[in-house]
């Protein structure tokens, strides 16, 4: 009788314990445990995180905190953070968010275009990617890098073609680097390359000329043709003589900073910069912002004309009146100039 009764109890305290397991296995592995209404939730995991910080993003987004903690222990996920982007589905159980937080780090769509500076474009990066923008800015401007991949710092804006990318979030400085070199030999294909060799220039020159097409005209069906109209110049030895450069050349000066030029004078003429192309003949040192891939190709396809001039036309906005004459082009440009002066813009 006595041994019925321990084996009774045996019994009973195994079915409590199997009761209780089972109630561990389904509130840590079983049970839903999503707390939000969306489809999905995003955690950033930094590199070199630990688990509190971790868990101080997933808190508000599980009902049970605890027990996720005690299968992320049990699992060792505690000892074993991933850096990454990651996402948690509604409906997930906690066995499925820690498979998702440590093995699915999500890749995102890094995009940029029409960045000014290598500043500017470090700042815009440092948006999409764990990477802060001084230690962009820092492997960006590096000196060896960039006399190893034949640029200069007038140059190393050219190395970023204006695209989008896919790339890991927790992507470091130098890997984004690297693979921004790895892009644009990619985008220097051969025939781009031989195009370019065609028209005398070497793939920073061809950059260079882009971003005074494309600061000069957004427009891509134009583009082509005010290239045309400065390889003209150049074949002849013609000054470039190119507003935007001005402006380039004037925004590096201190009365100009947090200005906006929106009228180009004859004061800036004669501001002393190897950026101003009415005063030296030629390329500017280096490009004066990002062009698009359209100002590139537009360069190296430009169009075959007798065009040397070209303004700005005051009745289609964004478009121009080209000219093969200094004659007609002063015309075209008074039409310009007035303009300007009915609309109040003097400076």
């Amino acid at each position: 009788m006595y041994i019925k009764k321990i084996l009774l109890a045996i019994v009973i305290l195994g079915l409590v314990v199997a009761a209780f397991f089972a109630n561990f296995v389904y509130k840590a592995m079983l049970k839903p445990n999503t707390a939000f209404n969306n489809e999905s939730a995003y955690i950033y995991v930094a590199t070199n995180s630990g688990y509190e910080a971790v868990r101080t993003q997933l808190e508000p987004l599980l009902l049970d905190i605890d027990s996720f903690d005690d299968l992320a222990e049990q699992k060792k996920y505690m000892t074993n953070i991933k850096a990454g982007r990651y996402e948690i589905k509604k409906g997930m159980t906690n066995n499925d968010i820690i498979n998702s937080i440590r093995s699915k780090n999500l890749p995102i769509k890094l995009s940029f275009n029409n960045q000014e500076t290598l500043n500017k474009l470090a700042g815009r990066i440092a948006t999409q990617i764990e990477a802060d923008s001084l230690s962009l800015l820092e492997v960006m401007n590096n000196d060896a890098f960039l006399k190893e991949n034949q640029f200069t710092k007038a140059t190393a804006l050219g190395m970023y073609v204006p695209n989008s990318y896919e790339f890991f979030w927790n992507t470091s400085a130098t890997q984004f680097r690297d693979r921004m070199l790895t892009e644009y030999k990619r985008f220097w294909n051969n025939t781009r390359i031989s195009r370019a060799k065609g028209i005398g220039m070497t793939p920073n020159e061809v950059i260079t000329l882009a971003s005074i097409v494309h600061e000069e005209s957004k427009q891509a069906s134009e583009q082509p043709r005010i290239a045309g109209v400065y390889i003209n110049r150049l074949k002849i030895g013609m000054p470039l003589q190119a507003d935007p450069t001005l402006k380039f050349a004037a925004y590096q000066l201190p009365e100009y900073k947090n200005t906006v030029i929106k009228r180009v004078l004859n004061v800036h003429k004669e501001i002393d910069s190897p950026y101003n192309t009415y005063k030296y003949r030629g390329l500017p040192p280096g490009l004066i912002a990002m062009p698009d891939i359209s100002a590139i190709d537009a360069v190296l396809n430009y169009e075959e004309h007798k065009y040397l001039y070209f303004a700005a036309d005051a009745k289609r906005f964004g478009y121009h009146k080209f000219a093969k004459t200094l004659s007609q082009h002063n015309v075209n440009a008074r039409a310009y100039q007035r303009y300007l002066s009915s609309q109040g813009i003097n400076r």
